[in-house]
């Protein structure tokens, strides 16, 4: 048989569907047939690096089936990076090969991927058949599909092929039809595998895992749980895909971690045979899963998250282990029970390596080369009315009664209890930060109609460049400041660990950088993880560390009160009523009492409840608090207590003063001297409690334009100028300081942004000795 093979995903950057078609092709060939595969094909070039933000392609020969539709560029879909091709170009080269090659079929990866695959399964008359490897419950982009014509287009395929049951949800849910699951394959030698799968057993726990360093593949959760495994039971983890540069900012100690980056086949295939297990804690988007089988064939057993493509891979307890996904403290007892139990382990590699067969590249090629010898044998339509709506699409060719799309069951376990808690909660926020965002740009713009655009415009052009660059400069003195008060905190938190105040000053500077780009709080942990790594014990350093934020914390509310008498003292806000800044007074008094008081009150709380869920809260809100009060220490050592505080309120004092100085550069400082200044930054740091946007963009500006309206009637115009620029200051401020400190630190943004999201560290509890085990008998007896 004669077979185009199309692929929207380049040759060079190849991944699960790149490798699936290339076996496919090379066990058709061995087969006698005469196979030909359409693909991009990216060169190993600088252009290339540029089109995929810096990767290169593995350099490789072009195969002789292979034709080449061109270069691809990087494009992000479904939480991973895809490199597909989008240019005339692809769909140009695709048709001419079908026109002249006389083919029997034509067999598309991802019809619904742009652009050749869309509008070859459209237009040619060669029979089709199409494959599905994508699952996702994304109804926006599915939707978009649709909208686009996305089920006319299907209709036009003669065999619809799911790589599994998840790949062929998605398709049913959104799009209708009929599909077959035939799953992806892979290469087996029943002898190597049962030789791997009786290999004897070590005394460390070898862990494989094999993927990319994005958030998808759940990497950073698999890390925290290694970090806590290996205080409990030896072990070593050895990681492909990823370079040392990628993984290295996202863990906080190297020991015992193998890093191999991008390996061939044969290495990879190696590894896998002398691994005790593959984890996968992939978070989801996953429709199969090939590497879950690569591991069958090496007669390794896996743990990967419970989630829709990895459950008809794994079969639950018996050649895996399947853990809830995201939840790392799970990853990490699990690995530690296969560890602690080597005969269930090689159990699992036995029925790993006899399992393997039904995933065998012959048997998936005999069920692929069915679906050709069906689509060529579809029947014509009969009629003409009938022919007509095949042609245009109305019609499935399949000629099979029609399945509409249907409101299926989500294929994701229910959540129940904390997690479903969890997920009401981010729901909740989500949707209040939306509605926030709304309102504010709905404010935003009949504000800026009622001011003017040209008035704002005039007063950012008449603003005075030279003491713009001198609050800039005013603004950088401050962040050091800061870094010189957090030094003193730390000396007195880790009197041991020698913190130096370059560590302290780099993590202050990335901490604002994370602070002023992200709308999440992710600035405390960003600038704790960094200076935890440079103590030399960062696992244990890491929550004391955390615990030293508190300390600023504190410092920044007492600052908050003296900027907040300045400003009630220069302007009567509230018409004689103090209440409210007396209890602003009192506030840090009242919070200082109750982190050093909770933990005693817990510990009382915790022993007389019955509940071994409230025991273990219990215990863990009393070691986070007791970390907490070892961050507090700072304010028994009065010398380094002093040194912090007087440097914090510096800080504080210059930030004030670059305000004044930007009232100036505008020419407001005739209505608004210092007392403004101070109801400015005031303002801006207690809207910024609770970021709405990114930066707090707009809501910084109409605090700006508020306090100074109110307190000083100035107009909106000019509030909404010195708003702009007192953020632009701010940001740029962020940017001078932190982008040398990410260099210096060799990490990238991204990277600091995902070890800060996964900052808290993997505890497991110890095991109990037989002793305790029989005395706890003995006493249930």
């Amino acid at each position: 048989m004669r077979v185009a093979i199309l692929s929207p995903y380049s040759w060079t950057y190849p991944g699960g569907v790149t490798r699936h078609i290339e076996a496919l092709t090379e066990q058709f060939i061995a087969d006698g047939h005469h196979v030909r595969v359409l693909a991009p094909f990216d060169p190993p070039d600088r252009f290339s690096a540029a089109l995929h933000r810096g990767a290169r392609p593995q350099p490789m020969e072009q195969p002789d089936y292979l034709v080449s539709l061109g270069r691809t560029l990087s494009l992000k879909a479904n939480q991973a990076v895809s490199n597909i091709s989008i240019t005339g170009y692809a769909l140009a080269a695709a048709q001419q090969e079908l026109r002249t090659g006389g083919y029997d079929v034509v067999h598309v990866h991802e019809p619904l991927a742009p652009l050749a695959p869309w509008c070859i399964t459209d237009w040619t008359r060669v029979p089709v058949v199409g494959t599905f490897h994508t699952y996702n419950e994304n109804r926006v982009s599915n939707g978009i599909a649709t909208a686009l014509g996305a089920r006319r287009m299907l209709n036009r395929l003669h065999v619809r092929i799911a790589v599994s049951e998840a790949a062929a949800w998605t398709a049913r849910r959104f799009f209708g039809g009929h599909y077959r699951v035939i799953p992806n394959g892979v290469h087996v030698d029943p002898q190597s595998a049962a030789l791997a799968a009786l290999r004897p057993q070590s005394d460390k726990l070898r862990i494989v895992f094999v993927g990319q360093a994005v958030e998808r593949k759940g990497l950073p959760l698999l890390l925290r749980a290694f970090e806590a495994l290996r205080e409990h039971v030896p072990t070593e983890l050895t990681v492909i895909g990823p370079s040392h540069d990628e993984l290295s900012p996202l863990m906080l100690d190297m020991r015992d971690v193998r890093v191999l980056g991008k390996v061939d086949d044969e290495t990879k295939r190696r590894e896998l045979e002398s691994g005790d297990v593959l984890c996968a804690p992939s978070l989801g988007g996953e429709s199969f899963g090939m590497v879950l089988t690569e591991a069958f064939a090496a007669g390794t057993p896996v743990i990967a998250s419970d989630i829709a493509g990895y459950r008809d891979v794994v079969r639950d307890g018996v050649d895996g282990v399947l853990v809830p996904r995201g939840d790392a403290q799970s990853l990490a007892e699990a690995l530690r029970d296969l560890y602690e139990e080597p005969v269930r382990r090689a159990a699992m590699a036995r029925a790993a390596a006899l399992g393997v067969e039904r995933f065998a590249w012959p048997r998936v090629a005999e069920q692929v080369m069915e679906a050709y010898e069906d689509a060529v044998a579809t029947p014509a339509p009969a009629g003409a009315w009938q022919r007509a709506a095949v042609r245009v699409g109305a019609r499935a060719a399949d000629l099979k009664p029609r399945v509409p799309a249907q409101r299926l069951t989500s294929l994701e376990p229910a959540l129940t209890g904390p997690q479903r808690h969890s997920k009401a909660l981010a729901t909740a926020r989500r949707f209040g930060l939306a509605t926030v965002s709304l309102g504010g740009a709905v404010l935003a713009f009949l504000a800026l109609q009622k001011i003017g655009l040209t008035n704002i415009a005039s007063a950012l052009i008449t603003a005075s460049p030279t003491l713009v660059l001198l609050g800039l400069a005013v603004m950088c003195s401050a962040m050091v400041m800061r870094a010189f008060s957090w030094h003193a905190i730390l000396c007195a938190a880790l009197p041991r660990a020698r913190v130096r105040l370059a560590d302290a000053a780099q993590g202050t500077f990335i901490g604002v950088l994370m602070s002023s780009t992200l709308p999440a709080r992710l600035g405390e942990p960003s600038r704790a993880l960094v200076v935890a790594r440079r103590t030399g014990r960062p696992r244990e350093h890491l929550p004391i560390v955390l615990g030293t934020v508190v300390s600023q914390t504190l410092l920044n509310i007492l600052a908050l009160i003296i900027l907040g008498a300045i400003m009630f003292s220069s302007v009567d806000f509230f018409n004689g009523h103090q209440d409210a800044l007396l209890v602003a007074a009192i506030a840090p008094l009242v919070l200082l009492v109750v982190v050093l008081l909770a933990p005693v009150l817990l510990r009382g709380t915790g022993s007389r409840s019955r509940s071994s869920r409230v025991h273990a809260l219990a215990a863990q809100m009393r070691g986070a608090l007791a970390r907490v009060r070892v961050g507090l220490i700072v304010f028994r050592r009065p010398r380094l207590g002093l040194q912090a505080t007087v440097a914090q309120l510096s800080a504080w004092a210059l930030q004030c003063l670059s305000c004044w100085i930007l009232l100036v550069a505008l020419g407001l400082d005739k209505h608004a001297g210092i007392g403004a200044a101070a109801a400015v930054l005031f303002a801006v740091n207690i809207t910024a409690v609770l970021p709405a946007t990114p930066a707090n963009l707009g809501v910084f500006q109409a605090a700006c334009a508020a306090v100074l309206h109110t307190g000083w009637h100035i107009g909106y115009g000019d509030g909404v100028a010195y708003g702009v620029i007192l953020q632009a200051v701010e940001v740029t401020t962020a940017i001078i300081m932190g982008m040398p400190a990410l260099l210096k630190e060799g990490m990238s943004w991204r990277e600091v942004r995902l070890r800060a999201m996964h900052t808290t560290p993997v505890k497991l509890p110890a095991r109990p000795s037989a002793a305790q085990d029989t005395g706890a008998v003995r006493a249930r007896s």
